[in-house]
C-alpha cells in the first residue's frame, strides 16, 4: 500500500503563483488526503454508501469552505470520508443522519469565494475516528505531529485506487 507522502511544504501567506498556502502560521507540511482537480462545479459521485456524518462552511482563508463528511461501515468497521473545497450549493440541502447511496451525485467543487480562496478541486480524506469534531478535521499537518495523524488518516487511495495509474 502507498505511504502518505508529503506533497508540499505550507508556509505563511500566499505561495509565489498566488494561491493559498494554509492556514496562516501552522507550518504544516503533511497533505494527509488527495486533492483531484479540475473545472468549477465538478460533480462528485460517493463512491461508496455512506450517511451524512456533519457538515459546515469552514469558510477562513485557505481552510475547506464547503465540507461533507460521511460515515460508512464496511464489514463492521466504522470510518469517515471527509470531502471539502466544494460548492456554497452542496450543503444547501443536507441534514446529518440524509442517506447518500454509492454512485449518487452529492456535491460539487467549489469556485474561490466559497471554498476557502482555492482553485476548484476536491480534498477527500478518510478518517477512523472523528474525535468529537463536525464538519472539520485537519487535512494537513506538521510533520511533528505525523504519527498521531497517520494513525487515524487511512491512505486516501484505498478508495481512490488513483495510483493504478501512476507510471
Amino acid at each position: 500500500m502507498p505511504e502518505h507522502k508529503v506533497v508540499s511544504s505550507k508556509s505563511e501567506g500566499r505561495s509565489s503563483d498566488g494561491l493559498p498556502t494554509g492556514k496562516v502560521g501552522m507550518g504544516r507540511s503533511l497533505h494527509l488526503g488527495i486533492d483531484i482537480w479540475g473545472k468549477p462545479y465538478t460533480k462528485v459521485m460517493a463512491p461508496m454508501n455512506g450517511i451524512v456524518h456533519s457538515f459546515a462552511f469552514n469558510n477562513a482563508y485557505g481552510d475547506y469552505g464547503a465540507t461533507i463528511i460521511l460515515t460508512h461501515n464496511l464489514d463492521g468497521e466504522t470510518f469517515h470520508t471527509l470531502y471539502g473545497h466544494l460548492s456554497l450549493n452542496s450543503i444547501k440541502n443536507l441534514h446529518e443522519g440524509d442517506l447518500v447511496k454509492k454512485g449518487d451525485v452529492f456535491c460539487e467543487f467549489g469556485i474561490p469565494f466559497e471554498n476557502g480562496q482555492w482553485p476548484p478541486h476536491l480534498h477527500f480524506q478518510i478518517i477512523k475516528d472523528m474525535q468529537g469534531m463536525k464538519g472539520d478535521y485537519p487535512g494537513v499537518c506538521a510533520l511533528s505531529e505525523r504519527e498521531k495523524y497517520l494513525s487515524n488518516c487511512l491512505n486516501a487511495d484505498i478508495v481512490l485506487n488513483m495510483m493504478r495509474y501512476a507510471g
